[in-house]
């Protein structure tokens, strides 16, 4: 998965645009939001980011998808940090 992680991560800030399955927009849920979708021996794992054009990529929160949804607590932390930015 680390791999994985930081190839995702250089793409990222080379300017190009993820697509699924490893990323997912959640502009739904926030304008720039996006969920880095990665998966390794245990599991999936989700990172939440943030792109601020023109400024920087923020990861602001990871965890350990065990059901469908996201969970409302993440989503929470995520805002509050956007908030914070």
């Amino acid at each position: 998965m680390r791999g994985g992680f930081f190839d995702a991560i250089a793409l990222l800030a080379a300017g190009q645009a993820l697509a699924t399955p490893v990323s997912r927009n959640l502009s739904a849920i926030h304008p720039g939001l996006h969920e880095l979708r990665l998966k390794d021996r245990a599991g999936k794992v989700r990172v939440f980011s943030f792109v601020k054009r023109g400024e920087a990529i923020y990861m602001l929160h990871a965890f350990r998808k065990k059901t469908q949804e996201l969970p409302r607590n993440g989503i929470d932390i995520v805002l509050k940090r956007i908030k914070e930015i």
